[in-house]
């Protein structure tokens, strides 16, 4: 359970909240797709936390594909679940995947 205002992680275990992060995840990667006309792939979350703001503000780490590249991005997402609101508030490259070089087949 996250603390107001504090940001906790959240265990990615194959539980219904690593479902839950997925599908924000892949919510993230679609909403950026369309903001910049960009062709990203999901590939999977790497780790995910929590901040209590008027909602949850999720900072998820992911793997995304763009072409043969493997990258981590960070994403933000804002979720107020009683107004069925969801907004993608950034998405930014963190870096290369730490296993983008056994990716290529070689």
């Amino acid at each position: 359970m996250a603390m107001v205002g504090g940001i906790s992680p959240i265990p990615m275990d194959g539980s219904q909240n690593s479902a839950a992060i997925d599908s924000l995840a892949r919510y993230a990667v679609d909403e950026h797709n369309k903001k910049e006309n960009g062709v990203l792939e999901f590939v999977k979350v790497v780790s995910a936390k929590e901040q209590v703001v008027s909602g949850m503000l999720y900072y998820i780490n992911l793997e995304a594909k763009d072409g043969e590249n493997i990258k981590v991005y960070e994403a933000k997402v804002w979720v107020k679940p009683w107004l069925d609101f969801k907004q993608l508030q950034e998405f930014k490259d963190i870096g290369d995947a730490p296993d983008a070089d056994s990716t290529t087949g070689s």
